[in-house]
């Protein structure tokens, strides 16, 4: 019988930033699941993922036997009126990935959502090609809204769809 490893979960602050680059720079460089430039600079690839309000934004971290594995985000999906729809990005460590750490931590980061007083969950860009994390988010209880064509530039398939996926909290 083998035992799962363990997995903590902690908010990011800044000095995890170095870790959790790795993992961003590695994910975004591959140019197929994420429309970040895969040459992004690193100072923009800060602002764009470090959650660090203090409010009802936040980045954490998945830790496996002390090394940061995965790293995700939680913020509104938009402002004003539609801020307690929240928004999610994550990231799996290269390697890492296929071994439940993505539904372990989604878990975790969904929990947090409504935690902090968030009432649905809404993925504005899902990549059609990305089929792992479908089948992750469906077997979590999104549901794909909407399909826009053609609106993600893949770096071998070309033009895709990206998927609107929600779930209620």
């Amino acid at each position: 019988m083998t035992s799962t490893p363990s997995l903590e979960f902690e908010q990011a602050g800044p000095g995890r930033w170095p870790e959790i680059w790795e993992i961003f720079r590695s994910v975004v460089a591959s140019g197929d699941t994420y429309p970040y430039p895969p040459d992004i600079a690193e100072d923009t690839a800060f602002d764009l993922w470090m959650r660090l309000d203090g409010g009802r934004e936040a980045t954490y971290v998945a830790i496996q036997d002390g090394v940061v594995v995965a790293t995700a985000y939680v913020k509104a999906n938009s402002v004003g009126l539609s801020d307690h729809i929240a928004n999610a990005g994550w990231m799996v460590a290269p390697g890492r990935q296929g071994r439940g750490i993505g539904r372990r931590f989604a878990n975790f980061v969904i929990e947090e959502a409504s935690r902090l007083g968030y009432r649905g969950m809404q993925f504005n860009s899902v990549v059609a090609t990305n089929t792992a994390a479908i089948s992750l988010w469906e077997s979590l209880g999104f549901e794909i809204v909407g399909t826009v064509p053609d609106a993600f530039r893949h770096a071998r398939a070309g033009l895709t769809p990206v998927h609107v996926m929600f779930r209620p909290l």
